[in-house]
């Protein structure tokens, strides 16, 4: 496999303009007051298969080979690091495309997904829980027992977790995505304008250097929907912790897949919704 992108983390300092500073009127107490802050950026980006249009995406310029790896690894087009040939920027002057060409072997075995005929898009609507879960059972199957969490750990990640949200610190207005190891240590984190983006980008950095089996559970900013659910579980981790609570979906898809999401209570503990028995006590 190529990369002719840098695997280096997005820190703004790279080139790349994730925010841009402007002027704004502030109002507080009846007065108005000039300052100066950063909005985020969000700009299109394409994704090719093959040569072929795939998706595009809105999203926090940076990290677009990571951000493509991640989404090909959630959407069933890959399942390891060596199904991919080459990724990389279609034009070094252009950041907005990523190009994305399989090892002849996979491309052989996913052709209704490359044609996107069969595939449940994630931005589908009306679609019930008993129709997603028979259609995730295709590519992603439920876990077995692992190591169990230590949850008095974990919440020291969590409480961590706003300390590396540099972006959101510069802009107030990012989403991130953090995931740990078994020794509860930060290993990748990424922040983007969306969620589903932001963790795309922190798994595509793992996965393309074949670290994925590091991580053992993940922090989000958001809530949690299904999407979240299934792209940690196709990147085979077991643990979800947010700031926000699940969607009843969401819940309804990692129960099936023997998962536990968990939220903050906003006090000093967590919501428990699902995979219980996975806690270590």
């Amino acid at each position: 496999m190529t990369i002719d992108h840098p695997l280096i983390p997005n820190t703004g300092d790279n080139g790349v303009k994730e925010s841009i500073p402007i002027k704004i009127v502030e109002w507080e107490n009846d007065k108005f007051l000039n300052i100066a802050t950063n909005i985020l950026v969000e700009e299109p980006l394409s994704i090719r298969i093959e040569g072929n249009p795939y998706s595009v995406i809105m999203r926090t310029p940076g990290e677009e080979t990571f951000h493509a790896a991640g989404l090909c690894l959630a959407e069933g087009i890959v399942d390891d690091p060596a199904d991919i040939d080459n990724i990389g920027l279609c034009d070094e002057g252009d950041t907005n495309v990523v190009t994305v060409t399989l090892a002849p072997e996979r491309r052989k075995k996913i052709p209704e997904i490359l044609a996107r005929k069969n595939y449940l898009s994630q931005t589908s609507c009306g679609i019930c829980g008993k129709e997603l879960i028979k259609d995730l059972n295709q590519f992603i199957k439920p876990f077995i027992f692992r190591e169990k969490i230590d949850l008095e750990k974990a919440m020291v990640c969590f409480d961590k977790f706003p300390q590396y949200q540099t972006m959101r610190t510069r802009t107030k207005s990012s989403h991130a995505a953090a995931l740990f190891n078994h020794t509860y240590d930060l290993i990748s984190i990424s922040e983007d304008v969306g969620r589903h983006n932001a963790l795309d980008k922190a798994i595509g950095k793992l996965f393309l250097e074949n670290r994925l089996k590091d991580v053992f559970f993940l922090v989000l900013s958001s809530r949690i929907s299904y999407e979240l659910v299934q792209k940690a579980a196709r990147a085979g981790i077991q643990f979800i912790i947010s700031y926000s609570l699940p969607t009843y979906l969401s819940i309804e898809v990692a129960s099936h897949l023997g998962m536990t999401l968990a939220c903050s209570n906003k006090k000093s503990g967590l919501f428990i919704f699902c995979g219980k028995e996975n806690i270590k006590r």
